[in-house]
This record gives C-alpha cells, structure tokens and sequence, in this order.
C-alpha cells in the first residue's frame, strides 16, 4: 500500500500495520511520520524497540532473528531499519524480501529512506516492503502547495493568517519546512489564537527561505517576476555556481522555443512534450509560458543566454548576475522593458 504522510495519520486510526516504510525528500514530514508510527505502536503496546542499519558490513542475521519474539513472555517491539543511502545492495535487497516474508505478530517493522530513484521504486526489495506493509512518502510541498500546508499548521495551533501575512510567510520560508514549522511555533508562543495580521508575522518570522535552483526556474517559467528577483538574490547569496543557472534557465528556454516551433507546425503538444522530455509539474509550468511567450520573444531570450555564456568564457563584457536578471524578467514579463 501506499500512502502519503498526510494521509497516515488516518491509517493509523484506522489499523496499524506490522510494517511501515517511509522514504522522501522533505525531512520535516519524515520525521512527524516515523513519530506518529512510533506514537501508534507504543499505545498499541509495542514497548521494545530495536535499531538496525544497512551500510557497509551489515549483518543481517541480526535483522532477520530480531523480526520474530524469540520467547513467549517478551513484549512486543518496534524494529527500525534504516537504509541512509536509499540502495541496500544485492545481498540487502535479498535480506529485506526474506525479512518481509517472515514478519511476526508481535513485531512492528519502520524502514527509514531517503528519496528514491524510478529504479528503487520498482525494484523487488521495495515492491517487498510496499506488499508486506505500508510505503509512505514524504514529498517536498511544492509552492503552489504551501499556503495551504501553512494554513494547515496554524489552524492546529488556533491561528488563522490574513491574506498579506500568508504571503508574506510563503515567501520567507519556501523550501524549507523544518525552519518553517519552527517559526509558527514562535508565532504559537508570542500571540493569541486568533488572526495572525501582516504587521504581526513581519516582526516575528525571519527569512528562512531555502533557495534552489528549481525554485528559480519555476518562477521564470510561471512569469512571476517577484520571486524570480527573490530566488536569484537568495542563490547568489549562498554561493550558488552561476554556470549551473544559466544551464537550467537555457534548457527551459530552449524547451519553450522547441515546443513552440512545433506547435506552429502542426504537431501534436502530447508528442512535443515527450520529445522535449517535460512531464510532472514541470508540463504545467511550460505551459504557462508558452502562452505568454511569442517565438520571437524566445529566440530573442536564447540569444541574450548565448551572451551571458560568452561572459562566463571571458569573451563577452558585463556583470553575468545583472545579465541573468535581466533575462529571467524578460522571459518573465516579455514586454516589459529589459534591466540595463
């Protein structure tokens, strides 16, 4: 079975499984999961608890005597397995599936992962843990996800945030949720319940945003030329390698130019996204730029990247962070007058 970490909370209510395995990017969510699990099997009377990882010169005999209570009179355990790097090996691979085939009654089994690959979620170990129990994946809240997520977390805490303040807490914790649920609980203990107001959450939340890479693209492909300034002020602040911006903000230009010159052809968008390798929430986003860019403003744009290269490679004049602000508003706003 699987299920996402918001969802487990209601599982849990509802039974609770002899095996869990929770694997995903965002750590915050991780963390609350395994904690609830562990929360759920403790009232259910699971009171030992043994730990297991599965690294370099791991035995498994250990693991595969500790899935079933040697005597009568023991209490029932919690046994955590966990797996740091995400890819347990051959001889791992053969442990899990033997040690999922041999669950007992009075074990609860928690496997801890970090993000998988396409080839780890199809793979016989984890199709073992996903048969034997339930996967559950804590997946990064996207932007578009957070005011939501945020609103979610002060309801629990009797708080409500207006219009102005949620976004102005949006925009100072994106990308990273363990700050940010650090500073509801400030916002927890410096007001009453009730309506949290711009003014208010100004003075307590300090800006906690993690900025990627990603995010910057995002925001240039979507034409919000806001946090686009925000995001590359962010990058360029923590040192992020500028010839990797400039890639991931060509590449997006060059898939955008691509699908268009193939829409003015004929083809179809199903087959133009597949070629130009855009799927998830990656398709929306192109989407939304190819409404608002004409090709000619994306051969202009592609241009000006070809330009911010050769400043990389010393042939060209001018300051490379000015350039890629310049380009990104032009992508974002295509007839607003460009920066410099």
């Amino acid at each position: 079975m699987r299920l996402s970490s918001e969802d487990l909370p209601q599982q849990l209510k509802q039974k609770l499984s002899h095996l869990y395995a929770i694997h995903g990017p965002e750590i915050l969510l991780a963390l609350e999961a395994a904690d609830a699990i562990r929360g759920a099997a403790r009232a259910a009377g699971y009171l030992e608890r043994e730990t297991y990882t599965m690294e370099s010169g791991f035995d498994s005999s250990a693991l595969l005597n500790g899935s079933r209570n040697q005597s009568l009179f023991a209490e029932r355990k919690i046994v955590e397995l966990r797996i740091p790097s995400g890819k347990p090996g051959i001889e791992g691979s053969k442990t899990i599936e033997r040690y999922c085939a041999r669950l007992g009654d009075d074990v609860l089994t928690l496997v801890t992962l970090p993000k998988l690959d396409r080839t780890a979620m199809t793979s016989a170990w984890f199709g073992a843990l996903e048969k034997a129990g339930v996967a559950v994946s804590a997946d990064e809240v996207a932007r578009g996800q957070l005011p939501a997520w945020l609103q979610g977390r002060l309801a629990r805490q009797n708080h409500h945030a207006d219009r102005e303040a949620l976004q102005f807490l949006v925009d100072r914790v994106e990308g990273n949720l363990v700050a940010a649920q650090q500073e509801l609980r400030k916002l927890a203990l410096l007001f009453p319940a009730g309506t949290l107001n711009y003014h208010m959450v100004k003075e307590a939340v300090v800006d906690v945003a993690r900025y990627h890479i990603f995010g910057l693209s995002e925001a240039m492909l979507s034409g919000d030329a806001g946090r686009f300034v925000r995001t590359l002020d962010g990058l360029r602040e923590e040192g992020e390698a500028l010839p990797l911006l400039l890639w991931s903000l060509t590449e997006e230009i060059r898939a955008l130019l691509r699908i268009k010159i193939g829409q003015t052809q004929g083809k179809p968008m199903a087959q133009l996204l597949r070629d130009a390798r855009v799927w998830g929430p990656r398709q929306r986003l192109i989407e939304r730029g190819l409404k608002r860019l004409t090709q000619s403003a994306l051969e202009t744009a592609l241009s000006h990247a070809a330009e911010c290269d050769r400043i990389i490679k010393g042939v060209g004049r001018g300051d490379l962070w000015d350039e890629l602000l310049s380009l990104g508003l032009r992508v974002c706003s295509p007839s607003a007058k460009p920066v410099g």
